[in-house]
């Protein structure tokens, strides 16, 4: 594993293979560029292959996890057949290589966790919590299906009644609710996060390997299961990239306003 080769990630090794990956843009509140997309995306295959890596750590720098797609990027999708279809294959990437990687995950959710940073933040296997982040899928919000990994995970965690709800009208959620309904393991004063992921990874990178890494890929199965469901869910998302309400999505985004879909328009 080459950490050389990351821009938008950091890296830090810590005793007993634990391996802390920092989402390194705060001047963008973690925001994901089409950089860090696939940096995100391809990460996990590396970290599968690191064989000084037993467990991974993923936090955001600053105040932030990860705030979501770049909007400029969001723009810049809206109505490109080419970068679309380039996103849906990176999206199956980012879900299936998190789902997939051998080694345990833990998410430290230091902060305001949407789009493309939920996904790594609750695909997880253990998933600690500020008790003040702010976790969503504002999908709907900005016009477009929920896609990334809203489907495959959240009825999982915290059943359809609260996915329904929480997905189709793109609401946020505090640590301390994600906790309540299941959606994370733990949640904790924010200034406790990171100690509390580090010493769990610690715990797991000294139990029985295979022991761990077996129970994982037997948990996973539930995920492998619903791969048809993310499939679909991915494919809607991007079809919807393609429709008129995601412009007016950015741009009521953009110039703080409500926005007035077509599709709700008389």
């Amino acid at each position: 594993m080459s950490l050389d080769d990351y821009k938008q990630l950091t890296f830090s090794r810590h005793d007993h293979g634990v391996l802390l990956i920092t989402i390194d843009r705060p001047e963008k509140y973690n925001a994901a560029d089409e950089e860090m997309h696939g940096e995100l995306a391809r990460v996990w295959t590396d970290v599968a292959a690191d064989e000084q890596t037993r467990v991974a750590v993923i936090t955001g720098a600053g105040r932030a996890f990860s705030a979501g797609g770049d909007l400029a990027m969001v723009e810049r999708m809206a109505g490109d057949y080419d970068r679309v279809s380039h996103m849906l294959g990176e999206m199956s990437d980012l879900v299936y290589n998190i789902i997939n990687c051998d080694k345990p995950i833990v998410s430290a959710i230091n902060g305001i966790a949407v789009g493309a940073g939920t996904v790594a933040a609750l695909l997880a296997d253990i998933a600690i919590a500020a008790e003040d982040a702010k976790i969503g899928d504002g999908h709907v919000k900005l016009g477009v299906a929920a896609g990334d990994h809203a489907a495959i995970i959240w009825p999982l965690l915290a059943g359809m009644a609260k996915a329904r709800y929480y997905l189709l009208t793109g609401e946020m959620i505090t640590g301390a609710e994600a906790e309540r309904i299941g959606m994370v393991a733990k949640a904790l004063p924010r200034d406790q996060v990171l100690d509390e992921a580090l010493r769990v990874a610690g715990a797991l990178a000294t139990g029985p390997q295979q022991a761990i890494r077996l129970t994982k890929r037997a948990l996973n199965g539930w995920l492998r299961a619903a791969g048809p469901i993310f499939d679909q869910s991915a494919a809607y998302e991007m079809l919807t990239f393609l429709g008129p309400d995601v412009v007016e999505g950015c741009a009521a985004l953009r110039d703080k306003r409500p926005p007035r879909f077509p599709s709700a328009q008389p």
